[in-house]
């Protein structure tokens, strides 16, 4: 079989078979390796079976069983993020500039129409209302927004440092079963190129400075800097431990930095000024902004008893909704084609080793 022509479009059935099948021998082969190592594989289960007896137990320890579940539950959807960010959804699409640059926009500019950071637990951090008494120890200010969304900012770090694992355990399977990366062409002077082989130089001459430097600012390339650390066999912790402290700490903190500088009320009054000065689409753009932003102050005072407006989403929150929701589709039926086609190159394998 065509193993190109095995996506869904062209072949749904057989494409789906395919995908279970695969689906079913990594799933196994992941709990045949995880049986090895009985310890980590015993806590896991125990871990699993006290916080489902907990959660469904009733008694007094559910407030604490119902908070752990929802911060966990917080966490883990950063850390998700954080590896499709790395992944790029199969796109290139980043997640920092879809879910968290936009909720750390959402708590400055939340912050400064509030006057305070102490948002009402619940709602925050699913919902943002003002507070009705305003704790004057924590004032607003770039220092203490950057606190407040720390926790979710380090653990989509955490996960994009988790998503480029994936280039190194694969260079570093191949060299050890005697194969190898493909080489960079040095002769290639466009500045891709060039780019590509200061990348390789850096992290091979420099080591574990030299992976702490790609990784802590923003770097399309970095995917090549597991390449050759998994090439080179350079240590998982060296590797891993440079690429978390980089995008984890580092890099989360500029990324951070920036987006609460950039959206103090300020400069957002300044860049709608400029908007609007853009011919012809200038002023049709800011008047859905500044209704989104209307919509957004009105939303965060509704404790007041004022009545939020009827047309809470625009035109252009829509739009983007559908637009994730068209690459979160597109990255879902790219990995069902992917695992059907790696099946059909298993069984291809097989088939080729009984006629040998």
């Amino acid at each position: 079989m065509d193993t190109e022509s095995l996506v869904l479009w062209r072949k749904p059935f057989t494409t789906l078979e395919y995908f279970f099948r695969e689906l079913f021998i990594l799933i196994s082969t992941g709990i045949q390796r995880l049986l090895t190592y009985k310890l980590l594989a015993l806590t896991i289960v125990s871990l699993t079976i006290i916080t489902a007896v907990s959660y469904y137990l009733d008694g007094p320890h559910q407030q604490y069983v119902q908070v752990a579940v929802a911060t966990l539950a917080w966490w883990g959807w950063w850390v998700v993020l954080g590896v499709c960010s790395s992944v790029g959804l199969g796109t290139g699409l980043h997640t920092f500039l879809l879910y968290l640059g936009p909720h750390i926009a959402r708590v400055t500019l939340a912050a400064y129409e509030c006057g305070a950071l102490n948002f009402p637990e619940p709602p925050y951090p699913n919902d943002i209302i003002c507070p009705e008494v305003i704790d004057p120890k924590n004032t607003v200010s770039i220092w203490n927004i950057m606190a407040k969304v720390r926790v979710e900012s380090m653990m989509w770090g955490i996960g994009t440092a988790l998503g480029e694992l994936p280039p190194y355990f694969m260079a570093r399977a191949a060299r050890l079963s005697g194969g190898g990366v493909a080489e960079i062409s040095t002769n290639d002077d466009s500045r891709t190129g060039r780019a590509k082989i200061m990348v390789q130089k850096l992290v091979q001459r420099v080591g574990f400075a030299g992976i702490l430097a790609c990784a802590s600012v923003p770097n399309p390339l970095f995917d090549l800097a597991g390449l050759t650390c998994g090439h080179f066999l350079v240590p998982f912790w060296t590797f891993f431990g440079a690429t978390l402290i980089g995008k984890a700490i580092i890099k989360m903190h500029i990324q951070k930095m920036f987006v609460i500088v950039a959206f103090n009320e300020t400069l957002v009054g300044q860049a709608l000024a400029w908007v609007e000065r853009i011919p012809y689409i200038g002023p049709k753009l800011e008047e859905p902004l500044l209704e989104f932003l209307r919509n957004q102050k009105a939303h965060l005072h509704k404790h007041d008893g004022a009545v939020p407006p009827t047309n809470q989403g625009s035109m252009l929150s829509s739009l983007l909704e559908k637009f994730v929701l068209a690459m979160v589709f597109y990255f879902v039926v790219s990995i069902v084609n992917a695992l059907a086609q790696n099946y059909s190159k298993r069984v291809g394998k097989k088939k080729g080793k009984k006629r040998e």
